[in-house]
């Protein structure tokens, strides 16, 4: 697996490598206090996004992630963000996570291309086994979305994070399989063609 900053494109979203130029264009995106409700952290203002950012440029350049900028390509609007994170080259997994999109794009085919291009990259690219989802016990959304995309649920740690409000999250883990993907792919190539 070579875990090299990669743009991935598609027909109507592309994913940038997460760079500290993008803190303007995330926080006017992203500084909505809705997106954050169910996630380990906190993100209300530009320091927060700041520190967010943070994290997830250092956790890149220790080769566990790979942060991206979410980008609309028909307005050139970065909508959100979402990356890989966890890399495991020996056991040949990744999680995708982290994601999050502006409420104007969400149920649109932002996530749904996105989360294509990313399971395609884990897959076809670097060969994973294994690619890993998770998502707060209490985020119905968060989880519907996960199943929509085929992932199988597999349990709930219980007591498993603490978010930055204090609060003991317990997480709901899902997973897509190498020998699961073909036919996800299918399905979501088919969604993301009504969509278009």
């Amino acid at each position: 697996m070579n875990i090299e900053p990669v743009i991935l494109e598609g027909v109507l979203v592309r994913l940038e490598p997460m760079k500290d130029d993008h803190h303007a264009a995330l926080c006017k995106a992203g500084l909505v206090s809705e997106l954050w409700l169910w996630t380990i952290n906190q993100c209300e203002t530009f320091e927060d996004m700041r520190r967010y950012m943070n994290t997830a440029l250092d956790e890149a350049n220790r080769g566990v992630a790979l942060p991206f900028v979410t980008i609309d390509k028909n307005s050139q609007t970065v909508v959100g963000s979402t990356r890989f994170g966890n890399i495991d080259l020996n056991d040949k997994k990744v999680e995708i996570g982290w994601t999050w999109i502006n409420p104007a794009w969400q149920r649109s085919y932002v996530n749904t291309e996105a989360k294509l291009l990313m399971l395609a990259h884990a897959f076809e690219v670097w060969d994973c086994n294994r690619v890993e989802l998770k998502t707060d016990r209490l985020n119905e959304k968060s989880r519907n979305a996960i199943r929509r995309l085929g992932a199988a649920e597999e349990g709930i740690l219980r007591s498993h994070m603490l978010t930055d409000s204090g609060r003991r999250r317990d997480t709901v883990f899902f997973s897509i399989l190498r020998e699961e993907w073909p036919e996800i792919k299918i399905r979501l190539q088919e969604r993301l063609k009504h969509r278009l």
